[in-house]
């Protein structure tokens, strides 16, 4: 199992810092925010940067994922903002297209992104229509790069769940490159199977996996065992699914405290795995 760690978890360091303290915890790759501090896709000289990252990730023997869920990044305003599916989502796809660029530029394993929330006044209808055309312009961008996309369901997003996705995959025309970002507490939040049974469902196309404890009903990303998340047999799950990618650790509230959070949670993850096997 390929663990990893998400710098949204650690907002708090400079990039090169960040990446430092996550490969000597024992990580093996990283899930690369881009926002303001951490390879800001719109600052000047990003060929530059994104460069030098990919020299730091090799030195380190990190892989890394790109994430793109920067709160304020596009909008200092409206969390998010805007996403696909609002009524001017230009900035929103050149976001993204920066990404799959930068995640070419890195040898990304994948480029997660979401559908974002339905704006007021927007209906189901013309929502979804913006987002299969985002998206569609999205995979266009990703192919032409040979980059593999990650779409998330996201608990209160428009697409919000594994058959949401099935439905938007359908609607592309299930292209190869547009596979799942699967969080693992999002499972246990919203999907009505056990969270091992989402990740069997999906075991075809998943390309990056986040992991978090979580409640159900409640969207909250927890610390391991303060959840109610059972994790040998999703690691398990994972492992007889032939998942080769990353594990990374989406704790994004958690940055306050990031290097004793991210070396609790690998400690707690290894024993996870261990235990798995165990009951094989």
């Amino acid at each position: 199992m390929r663990f990893g760690y998400g710098t949204n978890g650690f907002a708090n360091h400079r990039l090169d810092d960040a990446l430092a303290v996550i490969a000597e915890l024992g990580y093996v790759g990283v899930a690369l925010t881009l926002d303001h501090d951490h390879l800001d896709p719109f600052a000047p000289g990003l060929a530059a940067r994104t460069g030098a990252v990919a020299r730091r990730l090799a030195d380190l023997g990190l892989g890394v994922v790109i994430e793109t869920g920067a709160r304020f990044l596009l909008d200092p305003w409206h969390k998010h903002a805007p996403t696909l599916l609002h009524d001017d989502p230009a900035l929103r796809i050149e976001f993204l297209r920066r990404a799959v660029a930068v995640g070419a530029d890195l040898g990304a394993e994948a480029v997660s992104f979401w559908s974002g929330i339905r704006p007021p006044g927007v209906d189901a209808d013309t929502a979804w229509q913006r987002l299969v055309d985002g998206c569609a312009a999205t995979v266009k961008a990703a192919e032409d790069r040979g980059v593999t996309l990650g779409f998330e369901p996201e608990p209160g997003m428009f697409v919000e769940d594994i058959a949401g996705w099935r439905r938007l995959h359908a609607a592309l025309g299930a292209p190869a490159s547009f596979g799942i970002t699967l969080d693992i507490g999002h499972c246990r939040c919203l999907e009505s199977e056990p969270v091992s049974d989402c990740v069997t469902a999906v075991a075809d196309h998943l390309v990056n996996v986040q992991i978090d404890d979580m409640r159900r009903g409640t969207h909250e990303h927890l610390e391991f065992g303060t959840g109610e998340i059972d994790f040998p047999p999703v690691l398990r799950a994972l492992d007889d699914a032939g998942y080769t990618g990353l594990v990374a650790v989406e704790l994004p509230r958690h940055s306050h405290a990031a290097p004793d959070v991210a070396a609790r949670s690998i400690d707690f993850l290894r024993k996870a795995a261990e235990a798995g096997e165990e009951t094989r």
